[in-house]
């Protein structure tokens, strides 16, 4: 089982000291890999349900601090060795396939290969409509904007003509060094599963629930053998505990990466923590 952490930019975490001491402390104890999240603004007074929460609103209140989800990996990168950066998630289509390619191609290089790409299709139709885009074209857009990213990095030149993004024959480099970044599909719709069974090299539900867990990739997996693909080879992670009993039941159901949130939010709480962790759950499972 591997283990992530999550929010690893948010919060008291876009202070650079917390960061580098929660990067490279988690890095030693054993933890794969590190995950950001992403908002470009909070719409004052929103009204879109948060999915992850019961009380329907972001953690920490409109004015929590949410800093670019790639910068602070370029910034971990630099200081640690092994880790993977992850963005878990960053919304994709309120981005152009064609810098992102170009962003996280870069990423991937500096980082030796360290690079995950989670997306999801986004929740918050306020912030969209202050970005000028069309909040009921989301999905499709992000289905589109999966495989025009693939086609940057793999193709020379590169093309894609689609409904949404249209473009080719281009040239864009570098390119990850693998040829590639995994894209892991993020969110616990139908929706999320079924793109994740057609396009997804992970999928990735934020909850820990093993009933919900247990649909999702059920439909995950009829999907991908609708497409033609091979379910097995589609990386499963979710949210959890960081607590061996609870690891070992998500590992019963196909998972292999449980992310958990930091610990602390002080650097001697996050020492005892992660050491806890790594120690007690990370070594033993």
């Amino acid at each position: 089982m591997k283990f992530g952490l999550m929010f690893i930019n948010s919060g008291p975490f876009s202070d650079h000291e917390l960061l580098a001491h929660l990067a490279q402390t988690a890095e030693q104890c054993g933890f794969e890999s590190l995950w950001t999240v992403e908002h470009v603004v909070i719409p004052k007074d929103y009204q879109s349900p948060y999915p992850y929460s019961k009380t329907g609103k972001i953690p920490g209140g409109e004015d929590v601090a949410i800093p670019d989800p790639l910068l602070p990996l370029s910034f971990v990168a630099a200081i640690t060795k092994t880790i993977r950066l992850a963005t878990g998630v960053v919304i994709l289509p309120q981005r152009h396939p064609l810098y992102l390619a170009k962003e996280i191609a870069t990423l991937d290089l500096l980082s030796g290969g360290r690079v995950i790409l989670g997306v999801g299709s986004g929740w918050l139709k306020e912030e969209f409509d202050a970005l000028g885009l069309d909040f009921k074209t989301r999905g499709p857009r992000t289905n589109e904007a999966i495989q025009a990213m693939r086609a940057c990095w793999r193709e020379d030149p590169s093309n894609f003509h689609g409904k949404h993004f249209d473009f080719g024959p281009l040239r864009s480099f570098p390119k990850p060094p693998g040829g590639t970044v995994p894209i892991h599909i993020g969110g616990h719709s139908q929706a999320a599963a079924k793109r994740a069974g057609r396009l997804g090299d992970g999928f990735f539900p934020a909850i820990g629930e093993i009933p919900k867990l247990q649909e999702l990739f059920a439909t995950m997996r009829e999907t991908a053998q609708q497409a033609g693909r091979d379910a097995a080879q589609i990386e499963l992670s979710c949210m959890g505990r960081a607590a061996a009993d609870s690891v070992k039941a998500l590992a019963e159901i196909g998972i292999s990466r449980v992310v958990v949130a930091p610990p602390a939010f002080d650097k001697e709480g996050l020492s005892r923590g992660l050491e806890k962790i790594g120690n007690e759950v990370i070594a033993r499972v």
